[in-house]
């Protein structure tokens, strides 16, 4: 027969751990990571037209490496509640036209994702979504400045002011390079010597 003392104190034992256990998985409850509220390095300009049945997102003027040319991007969404269509008629970035060729009508909940031809290439493709290449010239544009863009579509007109980028540069592409005006290059790292 066990003794009423080695009960009680198999009891707290056991009281201990438990309550030790639930201290620990409580740690972080309730705690904010670090990476919960990251957001990509440059924001695109975001607006809507005057009656909110279009709304444009993430607007950046890209630049491409070593190009005379530069792309817009962007996406555009139809958040109207009628099946009303609209259609995108034109871009312009600080007066100059980007081109828009061939830009289908939207409807409800669908849109529009522009961007260069390139990067379009990479994105995975959704129902709903047209995607649109967008090209016009590289005005001199600055990196980290901005560019007024004006959309005009079939229901009005949306502006803002759009932010100046570089490209999302191709992994294995492109290295880094001090020595560079770009800050890359796309010759091969050299090997270091020790």
């Amino acid at each position: 027969m066990k003794s009423l003392k080695f009960a009680a104190r198999r009891g707290a034992i056991i009281s201990v751990t438990a309550l030790s256990a639930l201290a620990l998985a409580s740690c972080s409850a309730g705690q904010i990571t670090q990476t919960s509220d990251k957001v990509v390095a440059v924001d695109g300009a975001n607006a809507t037209t005057e009656d909110e049945q279009v709304a444009v997102q993430d607007v950046t003027i890209l630049l491409e490496p070593g190009s005379a040319t530069a792309a817009l991007k962007f996406s555009a969404i139809n958040k109207g509640y009628s099946s009303d269509q609209v259609t995108l008629e034109a871009i312009d970035v600080d007066g100059q036209p980007v081109a828009v060729a061939g830009a289908p009508a939207i409807g409800r909940d669908q849109s529009i994702i522009g961007n260069s031809a390139e990067n379009l290439q990479n994105l995975p493709k959704q129902d709903g979504r047209a995607y649109l290449a967008t090209t016009l010239r590289n005005d001199d544009f600055a990196y980290s400045g901005t560019r007024p863009v004006t959309f005009t579509f079939s229901n009005g007109t949306v502006q803002v002011d759009a932010p100046v980028s570089a490209s999302p540069l191709k992994s294995g592409k492109y290295n880094r390079d001090a020595q560079s005006t770009d800050g890359y290059t796309t010759k091969a790292p050299e090997a270091h010597s020790h």
